[in-house]
């Protein structure tokens, strides 16, 4: 009798240590009374934070993909799981191409935390395609975050922080002899083998944003250069695992550069007299001023108020596109030199602005956000938002 409950036990013993950390009906350990399946969600196998790190992987773990069911702009482009695709639930039936072609491939869905239905609506749709091996991450993107994994943003970002001339440090952590043919605007050049050599480069206040990218996917280097900036204390450190040659592909090879954080990089020499103002977007006037009068062809002045108020008196040099007008002219801004928007109380210029960066593409733009007074000769009176 002894020896057959000592073989019950045994038995027990042998089926939890072999329990994957998959939730299937109910959670186990810490975090089960906010892991507990609800209504709703796809709680055919829910994975907590451990079992996602162990599918995370650069370069990518084979047979495995990671979902990413937010929104692109707001959500995944400035602060993703490493290797992650992004494919918002809201669009999922129409990038349905970027799922892999093997249905037992596992797929990994994660979105905004315990009360975003997004991953798990996905999930849902992805097993009506027939995809056999489906996981849904619920405690999401904060909870990875917060436990200390690291994060990535997309190469969108990294244009979006160029266009705005935002405060961070770009970082190329190839070998010198790669990134003096050519590096993403802006960024400066500490390879991961010297990184102990250029800790003065970085910046004093260790808040600052560090984005560090390398050669693609395979690459390791920008991995284990974050790692060090993370152990000196930096707590902004992010990656851009697809690196330069995903850059190169969107964007184009930029000129061989090294820039100082948050610096125009391969810009037009002018844009860094545009002095960023107290609103997003904005330039001062006293640096709009300066540049327009000692090289007024470096910028290009785009006043957006109506054909009629245009006629009456403008700056002289600026160019007329009517806001009503702008979508459709987008295609016809410089991509070679600052676009900078005016109109009569800053209001219009602002909607430009937002349009110009809301549509995309590669246009360095900015406006004034100033009380104007044109006069018909040319002249102008210009009075900065207090």
């Amino acid at each position: 009798m002894k020896s057959k409950r000592l073989m019950f036990l045994a038995a027990v013993m042998a089926g939890l240590i072999g329990t994957p950390l998959v939730y299937s009906t109910a959670a186990q350990g810490a975090d089960a009374a906010a892991i507990q399946p609800r209504e709703g969600w796809y709680n055919k196998a829910l994975v907590d934070y451990d079992f996602v790190r162990q599918n995370v992987d650069i370069p990518l773990k084979k047979g495995v993909m990671i979902i990413d069911s937010r929104p692109a702009a707001r959500q995944y482009d400035p602060g993703h799981i490493p290797g992650a695709v992004n494919i918002p639930d809201s669009q999922f039936d129409k990038q349905v191409d970027k799922l892999p072609a093997d249905k037992a491939t596992l797929l990994l869905f994660y979105c905004g935390g315990l009360e975003c239905m997004l991953s798990h609506n996905s999930a849902f749709k992805a097993e009506k395609l027939g995809y056999t091996n489906i996981k849904v991450y619920p405690a999401g993107s904060p909870d990875w975050k917060a436990k200390g994994g690291q994060m990535s943003v997309s190469a969108a970002h990294i244009k979006k922080l160029i266009d705005e001339k935002a405060v961070y440090l770009l970082v190329d952590a190839r070998p010198k002899r790669l990134a003096d043919k050519s590096v993403i605007p802006t960024a400066i050049n500490i390879s991961e083998t010297e990184f102990d050599k250029n800790i003065d480069k970085l910046p004093a206040d260790k808040a600052t944003p560090l984005i560090y990218y390398c050669g693609g996917m395979e690459c390791v280097l920008s991995d284990k250069s974050a790692e060090k900036a993370k152990k000196l204390g930096y707590t902004n450190v992010l990656t851009y695992p697809p690196g330069y040659p995903e850059w190169e592909k969107v964007y184009g090879a930029p000129a061989p550069t090294s820039a100082a954080p948050g610096g125009t990089g391969g810009t037009a020499t002018m844009a860094a007299a545009l002095v960023p103002g107290k609103e997003k977007g904005t330039v001062t006037v006293a640096s709009f001023e300066k540049a327009w009068k000692e090289s007024p062809g470096s910028v290009m002045l785009v006043d957006v108020r109506d054909a009629k108020e245009f006629a009456a008196g403008t700056i002289k040099g600026a160019v007329n596109i009517p806001m009503n007008e702008l979508e459709k002219k987008v295609a016809t801004l410089p991509t070679d030199k600052p676009v900078v928007f005016i109109c009569g109380t800053g209001a219009r210029s602002g909607e430009a602005y937002d349009t110009v960066k809301m549509l995309g593409g590669r246009v360095q733009t900015s406006f004034i956000d100033a009380d104007i007074k044109f006069n018909a000769d040319g002249s102008y009176s210009m009075a900065e938002k207090k």
